[in-house]
């Protein structure tokens, strides 16, 4: 109870720094629906609301349209992944109250000119190796269907082809066709995270791979799939 309240003591002081009514007004626009806006009562009394009601709802797919909107981004756009991960945001298309406010907390943000300016920063973000790992393990748990372990094939494609368009890996487009073909299944968090560490140190002729070594088996089924199909011809030792 306790630490609850006093998260509710830091975001309400956060509120009290939002000096910019621009995007105080927007973030509830983000939150609640017009018809229930209670902006049309004037900025103390939706101050106040704000303060009495800190995790009352949520930015869910409407309200993530409009604030890409309010960034000038595309919802498509793999920069709102990272502001995702900046949020700590536990579920793909959804921000709790306490997520986007900790996260602007976080980041430094109280307008809405300081958060298109830090989408560059944002970007920047992916082409650090170890920032790219963290995006990329996070993305695992936050598009899964909640109360699930395992990822949904069609979405973990999607993930893929959206992070390795951003770190190039030549042989995701094949990994993608592998798995519709072969597998046909959910994917699991060891696969998730141990492919990225077969796309970071395995080269493209795969000479450096290990049949011996501890990868899952959906990786060993996918050598035999490269060099059965003639995807790719291993040097002969």
């Amino acid at each position: 109870m306790e630490e609850e309240e006093a998260g509710t003591m830091v975001h309400t002081n956060f509120y009290c720094h939002l000096g910019n009514w621009g995007i105080l007004k927007k973030l509830e626009q983000w939150f609640i629906p017009i018809s229930m806006s209670p902006w049309k009562l004037g900025e103390k009394a939706a101050l106040q609301a704000l303060k009495a009601n800190p995790y009352v709802d949520m930015i869910v797919v409407d309200g993530i349209s409009l604030l890409c909107t309010d960034l000038q981004v595309d919802p498509q756009d793999i920069v709102m992944l990272v502001v995702s991960w900046h949020m700590k945001a536990a579920t793909m298309c959804e921000f709790s109250r306490q997520e986007f406010i900790g996260g602007l907390q976080s980041l430094g943000i109280d307008t809405i000119e300081k958060f298109r300016e830090k989408l560059s920063y944002m970007r920047s973000e992916l082409r650090d190796d170890q920032r790219f790992r963290e995006i990329y393990n996070f993305s695992f748990g936050w598009a899964k269907e909640k109360g699930q372990k395992s990822l949904a094939l069609e979405t973990a494609i999607g993930m893929w082809q959206l992070l390795f368009a951003e770190w190039h890996w030549p042989l995701v487009d094949h990994w993608c066709q592998f798995l519709q073909l072969k597998h046909n299944k959910a994917i699991s968090r060891d696969t998730w995270s141990q492919l990225l560490e077969f796309a970071k140190t395995i080269d493209l002729q795969l000479s450096n791979y290990d049949e011996e070594g501890a990868w899952p088996y959906l990786i060993d089924e996918f050598v035999e799939y490269l060099t059965e199909n003639g995807i790719v011809q291993r040097p002969q030792n």
